[in-house]
């Protein structure tokens, strides 16, 4: 029986690529910061899920009232 591996870790993924992983300390994750920024991507996650949360709700509203 095989036993499951590990996900690698980031730095592994491409190490003949020199690319560096670089973490945002916890207290800087809710900044809003513009760029490629993992912030940015928090943000954008966080917005996406409104925006479908909002749309799915219009949609459920205007089909039981329309």
């Amino acid at each position: 029986m095989a036993m499951a591996q590990s996900a690698p870790e980031p730095a592994e993924l491409s190490p003949e690529l020199g690319a560096q992983v670089v973490e945002a300390p916890p207290e800087e994750l809710n900044q809003w910061k513009r760029g490629f920024t993992p912030q940015a991507e928090i943000w954008n996650g966080r917005m996406a899920m409104l925006g479908l949360s909002v749309g799915i709700g219009v949609l459920v509203v205007a089909r039981l009232f329309g």
